[in-house]
């Protein structure tokens, strides 16, 4: 099981590239509509497994204290 500092660092990583795609998504939602639909169905995926991080690493707290 991988240590709440590993988690929290894949937390920021998660949420460092959900910005970097919703940023692109946004660009190319006038040239290219498809590949931005592509790029925020990717942001949503990452999302969820942000969320789902975050909730393990509440849980990991809850058990330090």
């Amino acid at each position: 099981m991988p240590t709440l500092a590993q988690m929290t660092g894949s937390l920021h990583i998660h949420n460092f590239y959900i910005g970097k795609l919703k940023a692109k998504q946004e660009q190319l939602f006038d040239s290219d509509s498809d590949l931005a639909m592509l790029l925020d169905n990717v942001a949503a995926i990452l999302s969820e497994h942000a969320a789902a991080l975050a909730e393990d690493i509440a849980d990991m707290e809850d058990d330090d204290t």
